[in-house]
């Protein structure tokens, strides 16, 4: 395991390093804005919390999440850092990845921008991948094994969040029929916010494993080593990388909250709970098994199929087929990006 003294020693050693280090930090930020914001999008829709209260929340709850499941497993990490290769050079390598990272910062603002909740852990694969076809020229540098499990993901975090979501707000109000209206209304209120804190937990755990993983992948190629050589995560990277991905949810939240929690969909808030305990429950099986999923996706699942329950036209499905149009184009779009400046970084440095 690298302990700090010995990153600034392999930093001093190689200085680009500390470029693909902020670049793969910026992604952090950003996805700190865009996905670690929709994890809590929909209590704030239903006034369960306050905007305020539910951004520090999630800012408390991203970094527990992410320092936790670092000690329970790092399936998703091992996927992640398996996924591609980008050869036995060096400096190429860290090319490819600083362009790739270049790619998933734009993509990320130009989303954050226009309030649209994309995913940032697909455009991380995505990059990342058209970064190593660059630099191998070819399907070389992909593990199609591991890459399967980012279409498995995919499929649970779209089909399951939506379906679980469904299910269990058509559950509910059959299971509560003779409470009393009043009382259940306040009890689902505070479920939801427990709920929302589930799913902000999840988050990062799973896109806090994907996004330390990039950075230990960068670490190890500064250092000539084998990321299996590098020994797991250091307590140092984790509370860095938690940190910042809770500086953007700070600082980027309220865009991304009030077009996933506000717009997309009125909820209930027994619906709003429904949303939460099914993404909570799908994030937590996928990231236990290695999937690398998003939570962008499978927590806009879940809220619409918790909205759909009740009456499908109480979705704003204008709205939701603009989210499924942007997450369609993240792979070929940070793909594309990561290739093309990719190639071009490796002939300009």
């Amino acid at each position: 395991m690298i302990s700090f003294p010995q990153f600034l020693q392999i930093l001093a050693s190689n200085p680009f390093l500390a470029v693909v280090m902020v670049l793969i930090l910026g992604t952090i930020f950003v996805n700190g804005s865009t996905d670690a914001a929709n994890a809590i999008a929909e209590p704030v829709g239903t006034r369960s919390i306050g905007v305020n209260e539910a951004i520090a929340m999630s800012v408390v709850c991203n970094f527990v999440g992410l320092v936790a499941m670092s000690f329970i497993s790092t399936a998703v990490a091992d996927t992640m850092s398996g996924m591609v290769d980008f050869g036995g050079d060096t400096h190429a390598a860290l090319i490819a990845l600083a362009a790739a990272t270049v790619g998933i910062v734009a993509w990320g603002v130009g989303a954050w921008i226009f309030g649209i909740p994309t995913s940032e852990s697909h455009a991380l694969i995505a990059g990342l991948t058209g970064a190593a076809l660059a630099v191998h020229g070819g399907l070389g540098g992909v593990n199609m094994g591991e890459w399967a499990k980012v279409i498995y993901g995919l499929v649970l975090s779209t089909v399951l969040g939506y379906l679980a979501g469904w299910g269990i707000a058509k559950v509910i109000p059959v299971a509560c029929r003779n409470a009393d209206r009043r009382r259940a209304n306040d009890f689902f209120g505070r479920m939801q916010v427990v709920g929302a804190a589930g799913v902000a937990l999840m988050h990062g755990a799973q896109d806090g494993q994907k996004f330390m993983s990039t950075a230990m992948v960068a670490i190890a190629l500064a250092a000539n080593m084998g990321v299996s050589d590098v020994g797991g995560f250091p307590l140092w990277i984790e509370v860095l990388c938690a940190g910042v991905m809770a500086l953007g949810t700070a600082v980027g939240g309220k865009k991304i909250i009030k077009t996933v929690g506000m717009s997309m969909v009125q909820l209930d808030k027994y619906q709003g709970f429904a949303a939460s305990i099914s993404a909570t429950a799908s994030l937590l099986v996928a990231t236990l098994t290695g999937l690398p999923v998003s939570t962008t996706h499978t927590k806009t699942a879940a809220i619409m199929g918790a909205g759909a329950a009740e009456n499908v036209r109480s979705v704003n499905w204008a709205i939701a087929k603009d989210m499924v149009l942007t997450w369609v184009f993240t792979f070929p779009g940070c793909g594309l990006i990561g290739y093309l400046l990719a190639r071009l970084f490796l002939v300009l440095f």
